[in-house]
């Protein structure tokens, strides 16, 4: 035991020690004090971190867990967005082939009928007649045209249109829509003036002339009075075409809207000769599919001019290309020995009529092997093929032309018909080194073609 509180204890202290141990205690005891006091400061600081943890933890966890909740609602969400989307997919790709297997079939009768048409009118002699045959092909031909661009819509939409991009001169594609609506700009006495500008461009060839030729076409249809030009300039690595006419024009409030299917502008609608309201919507389809430019300016009641944006290439190579437009030529098809394979009776005997009309010498039926006492009696090479792409037996129009072509020799002038729209068919025609063309067939469309081929080869027997 200490000695001070042993003292302490005994009575021996006295009061000055004592007054110092008193001092001494209070100051251990302020120490102590202290310590507690802090002690306790430290766990009230501990206890409310901890109370404010729990606090977060709970509120992170409802967070969380209403985060949870609307992600497997986005999840399912998107599920059943992508299923719709799948299923939507599947079923436009459905409608596409229905209609690319029914268009075969729709323009059949209809090429027929128009081939049809086009003999009785030249059989007819009354003018009341001829307009009454003039008004049913015309009816026919807006038939014709609906088609066609439904079904173009259709494989736009789906997404099955892959372009043949491919470096080749403006100026036949210019050529040939010339020679289209030349002559229909003329029947309504407008000017149709193109400018040619000996230019290479880079896009597919058949898409660019139908993209041109639905934008004439409006052209033409929607003017009255004045005329249309077809354009090109060229704007460093880009080549413009313009297109322009003097017609209706469209409103300002009507841009937004006049690509959409079906819409015809307040304007064109009062036009005796309306279309259908879907050559913008092929135009602005088929223009992004191309990655193009497409841009428009117009003044309602005074015109309009749209202008296309293609990449140039430079200058196109110098080519022979020369278009046929002198009437009198036309006679080349007189006595000219055609061979004509076609597998549909109706169209068979409508096309047969027409090559009669025309004097030529036309040896007609379903198969080849049909015509062999025909050929054999010919005793010469004929002039030109005319055939069905689609034949019997799985048979196609090329395999036809290439038959020929072994027996007479590789320069026999041919030309493949055929409803189907497809790039293959027109692919493997051009292989072929022969000549597409379309159904229903224009009966001035084929005869040209014919005067062309005819007129690069020897004149034809008589």
């Amino acid at each position: 035991m200490p000695r001070d509180w042993q003292d302490e204890r005994n009575g021996d202290l006295d009061p000055d020690g004592l007054e110092r141990r008193v001092e001494k205690l209070v100051k251990i005891n302020a120490v102590l004090m202290d310590r507690v006091e802090r002690s306790m400061d430290q766990q009230g600081n501990a206890f409310s971190l901890f109370q404010t943890a729990i606090g977060l933890d709970a509120k992170v966890r409802s967070r969380t867990e209403e985060l949870t909740a609307v992600l497997r609602r986005l999840e399912c969400s998107n599920e059943a967005l992508i299923e719709a989307k799948d299923e939507a997919e599947r079923a436009n790709l459905s409608k596409t082939r229905f209609l690319a297997a029914a268009s075969h079939d729709l323009l059949q009768p209809l090429n027929a009928a128009r081939l049809s048409i086009s003999v009785l009118s030249e059989l007819q002699k009354s003018d009341d007649a001829r307009r009454l045959a003039g008004r049913v092909d015309q009816s026919l031909q807006t038939i014709e045209d609906l088609i066609k661009t439904l079904l173009d819509i259709s494989k736009l939409d789906a997404g099955v249109v892959t372009p043949d991009f491919q470096f080749f001169p403006l100026d036949e594609v210019l050529t040939r829509l010339e020679a289209s609506f030349a002559p229909l700009a003329g029947a309504k006495q407008l000017t149709f003036d193109v400018l040619r500008s000996g230019l290479l461009v880079h896009s597919d060839p058949l898409l660019l002339q139908r993209v041109l030729q639905n934008l004439i076409s409006n052209a033409v249809r929607y003017t009255k009075q004045g005329g249309v030009s077809v354009s090109v300039l060229r704007r460093g690595s880009d080549c413009l075409i313009d297109v322009v006419d003097t017609g209706c024009g469209i409103s300002e409030n009507e841009r937004e809207t006049m690509f959409e299917e079906f819409y015809r502008g307040t304007a064109a609608a009062k036009s005796d000769h309306a279309g259908l309201g879907l050559g913008l919507s092929i135009v602005q389809r088929t223009v992004q599919a191309l990655g193009h430019g497409l841009e428009v300016e117009s003044t309602l009641g005074k015109g309009s001019t749209f202008r296309l944006t293609v990449a140039c290439a430079g200058p196109a190579p110098s080519v022979a290309f020369t278009q046929t437009t002198d009437h009198a030529d036309l006679d080349v098809t007189r006595g000219a020995a055609v061979v004509m394979i076609e597998n549909d009776r109706q169209v068979l005997e409508a096309t047969v009529g027409l090559l009669d009309k025309w004097s030529c010498r036309t040896l007609a039926a379903t198969r080849l092997e049909a015509l062999e006492p025909a050929l054999t009696a010919l005793g010469c090479a004929p002039d030109i093929v005319l055939v069905d792409y689609n034949l019997d037996e799985g048979r196609t129009g090329v395999d036809v032309v290439r038959a020929l072509r072994a027996r007479f020799g590789p320069n026999l002038p041919a030309v493949v018909v055929t409803g189907d729209q497809s790039p293959a068919v027109a692919a493997d025609v051009k292989a072929a080194q022969s000549e597409l063309l379309r159904k229903p067939t224009r009966p001035a469309e084929l005869r040209a073609l014919m005067t062309h081929l005819l007129g690069t080869v020897s004149a034809p027997k008589s």
